[in-house]
């Protein structure tokens, strides 16, 4: 009972701070923290919370959902897309913020990992706080905005990684270099091994049963997996929140990925809420007196070090130094990942508790500042400009892809791309293949052995762990064996290139050798030479689909099923950008090379734009855009000509810069019909009427009557008693009206006044 009253109290507060906070447009994150602050036990003057770890409890619950909704919004393949530029930006920031941080940690003498956190804390830019900012300001589709939203997704993604690694620092007191080493390399085989396994069984599992699952089935089953990958995380020594987002990123590339985010939504905001409200809780106002030095001292940190070193890093990634200042200038807060990095070094001891209430007190006052630094980046960059000597400025002033820029040589793209599918194939099948060799040994070999005695159980499982593992194993060797660059190589001679190739083939095939060594090894008393000549004569046995005239029914049939297995991982890894690439053109990317880009605008419900023309609103004369496609429900318009009506409710494809967007979204919003209190007036309201005798309305026809032509009402229905129950009888256009009905009319107010006028003075108005 305790914990309903708590959250009761908390989510009453809550409430109320938040609708506070709204109405003076602030993050509703700050209204949360105040809430948790008043509840909070530091406060004396308001009514406390009974149950604070049950409320901790709640509190984890809700990372665990705002970790999975950052998976769904996740997807590797963007990542890919968005080339090398966002990582190189993502990775310089995170290290010169968390090497300031540290810094700042040291030089107040704080402990070392008080100062590793305080870096990591520093190094997290709030992607809520900067989305929500971005939109308030309309700046949502202006070119620089979608890069500061990668370079977010990038620093979630690796602040996941920096929440493993100082995990296992907070185990062993420190990491040495081959420690770190290890332990990247376990959470690399995890996260490859949940992700393929997962796009292989999860997409299959809902597409196959899509008849059945509903909303309701759809949302507890979703939620039931996150909590599953929770739990097998936990179980391998990682955090929950890893296995919350690795299980969102997994259902990401499903087709129902937007439904599942909708329906999640919810459960997330309220848990979230919750999380926020137990941050609030740790703040004491006596530990921000005391640390008031250091909370300017870190401020000054994030304000200075994300525009100076942020700029500096988006310069490197290739972007002009316009963009690249509106990125920086953009990242300059902290906000829910620091909290969770916070969380995480509570629960495990290594932080001191002050650190908790100064990483907040940072987060609300950057928070706060976070509109106006995004504001000062233009004049920042004029000023700028304007400083710089002509041939720096020139230079820093284009942006230069030189990270994304391919090679001109169509060779060495051939290559590139032939080695980068060689490297990816190889390690998700070795990953697997280790998988499989894992579980055999774990559980098949202990059955084996209690059936068929030690040495015959040991052989019975080792046949069936190679024929598993050998599923994995041919696709190792064999990939692009009878690819068409190794066919045109052949016809044209290239023998250099098929040197290097058949060199990746033995690497391969020595690879695929060893884990079947190893396996054999294991389970074989035999020297280890004859474990290497039997292993390398099943890898060819396994590869070799004929000797002589002879086919190797054995080869064929794990071929089948290898392939099969890719297939069916291929489809399920494509499906979403199948379904996406039809209602996404295809130039889109090709015009952002360019400076002109794609943005698509929603038409307000209220626009006055609704049922005018393209050529009425003159579009490129008036803000210099073109309009490449309406999209109308599930219908599209492609290429609209002048005539074209707009409806509210349109989604328009807009191409153009980021000045041209941002003045036809701004006379967008500001074009609406505004809602006036004598709207409220146009309410449709039912009305009881006796038609009395003299009523002008006797004697004629329903249609004739000109109760819907002159007074715009509707004539429902004739109230009839029959057996002493009150029924209506529906209205027809040919019904005469007769001196003592009873109808039913239904209009506007105006409309129902002068409807009594007409039969005042002939007829009272019956209740």
């Amino acid at each position: 009972m305790h914990l309903i009253n708590d959250l009761a109290l908390i989510l009453i507060v809550a409430g109320v701070t938040t609708l506070i906070f709204k109405r003076l447009r602030q993050p509703l994150i700050l209204g949360y923290i105040l809430a948790g602050f008043l509840t909070g036990p530091h406060m004396p003057y308001t009514p406390t919370v009974g149950e604070v770890p049950s409320i901790q409890l709640w509190s984890e619950i809700g990372v665990i959902f705002i970790m999975f909704t950052l998976g769904l919004e996740f997807s590797f393949k963007k990542i890919v897309k968005m080339g090398v530029g966002p990582i190189i930006a993502a990775l310089c920031i995170i290290f010169f913020m968390i090497t300031l941080g540290s810094f700042i940690g040291r030089l107040f003498g704080w402990s070392s990992m008080n100062s590793l956190f305080l870096g990591g804390m520093v190094a997290m830019s709030s992607t809520t706080v900067i989305y929500k900012a971005l939109g308030e300001l309309g700046l949502r589709q202006q070119k620089f905005a979608g890069v500061v939203l990668s370079v977010l997704i990038l620093e979630d993604i690796l602040g996941i990684l920096l929440m493993v690694i100082l995990s296992a620092m907070a185990a062993v007191g420190k990491l040495e270099g081959m420690q770190l080493v290890s332990s990247l390399a376990k959470l690399g085989f995890f996260l490859i091994l949940w992700f393929v396994v997962g796009i292989w069984v999860v997409p299959q599992v809902l597409r196959r049963n899509s008849k059945w699952i509903g909303r309701e089935t759809l949302l507890v089953a979703s939620v039931g997996l996150c909590f599953l990958m929770v739990t097998l995380a936990e179980e391998a020594g990682y955090s929950s929140a890893l296995g919350a987002f690795m299980m969102g990123s997994i259902l990401a590339e499903t087709n129902e990925a937007e439904t599942i985010e909708s329906l999640v939504s919810p459960v997330k905001d309220l848990f979230g809420a919750i999380f926020f409200v137990s941050v609030g809780m740790l703040v004491d106002p006596s530990v921000l007196v005391q640390y008031w030095l250091p909370i300017i001292s870190i401020i000054a940190v994030i304000l200075i070090g994300q525009t100076v070193f942020g700029t500096f890093s988006f310069i490197l990634s290739g972007q002009s130094l316009k963009v690249a200042m509106q990125c920086g200038f953009s990242l300059t807060q902290i906000g829910e990942f620091s909290f969770i990095l916070a969380t995480l070094g509570v629960s495990l001891g290594v932080t001191s508790d002050f650190l908790y209430p100064v990483v907040v007190a940072v987060s609300i006052i950057t928070t706060f500042t976070t509109p106006y630094m995004i504001k000062a980046a233009t004049p920042a960059y004029e000023y700028v400009e304007k400083h710089l000597p002509k041939l720096l400025a020139k230079r820093l002033t284009a942006e230069t892809n030189a990270w994304n820029s391919g090679d001109s040589e169509s060779a060495t793209n051939l290559w590139r791309k032939m080695i980068s599918d060689l490297l990816v194939s190889t390690v998700a099948y070795s990953v697997l293949a280790a998988a499989v060799v894992g579980i055999c040994f774990s559980t098949v070999l202990p059955f084996c052995r209690g059936i068929f005695g030690h040495w015959v159980g040991n052989a019975v499982c080792g046949l069936i762990s190679i024929l598993a593992v050998s599923i994995m194993l041919r696709p190792v060797v064999m990939k692009k064996f009878h690819s068409e660059e190794v066919k045109m190589w052949k016809r044209n001679r290239a023998w250099h290139s098929l040197t290097i190739f058949w060199l990746t083939v033995v690497a391969r095939f020595s690879l695929a050798t060893f884990a079947i060594w190893y396996i054999i090894e294991f389970l074989s008393p035999a020297r280890w030479y004859w474990h290497v000549l039997i292993a390398a004569m099943i890898v060819c046995l396994i590869c070799i689909e004929r000797f002589g005239k002879r086919q190797n029914i054995l080869a064929k049939w794990i071929k089948y099923f290898s392939i099969r297995m890719e297939r069916i991982f291929r489809q399920n890894f494509r499906q979403r950008e199948v379904k996406a690439r039809e209602k996404r053109p295809g130039y889109e990317n090709t015009l952002l090379r360019h400076d002109v880009h794609l943005s698509e605008l929603s038409l307000p419900e209220d626009s006055d734009w609704g049922g005018k023309t393209l050529q009425e609103l003159r579009f490129g004369k008036q803000d210099g855009v073109m309009i490449a496609a309406i999209i109308r429900g599930n219908g599209r318009i492609n290429i609209p000509d002048g005539h074209t009506r707009l409806f509210p409710g349109d989604r328009l494809e807009v191409l153009g810069d980021d000045e041209s967007l941002d003045s036809m979204a701004q006379r967008m919003n500001a074009e609406v019909s505004p809602i006036t209190p004598n709207d409220r007036k146009h309410r449709l309201r039912l009305e009881r009427l006796r038609i009395g005798k003299n009523s002008p309305f006797v004697g004629r026809h329903i249609y004739t009557s000109g109760i819907r032509d002159v007074f715009q009402c509707m004539l429902v229905g004739f109230e009839s008693k029959a057996e002493g129950n009150e029924t209506l009888e529906l209205a027809t256009a040919n019904r005469i009206i007769q001196a003592g009905d009873i109808i039913w009319v239904v209009g506007e107010e105006e409309g129902l006044k002068l409807l009594l006028l007409a039969n005042i003075g002939k007829e009272e108005k019956t209740e």
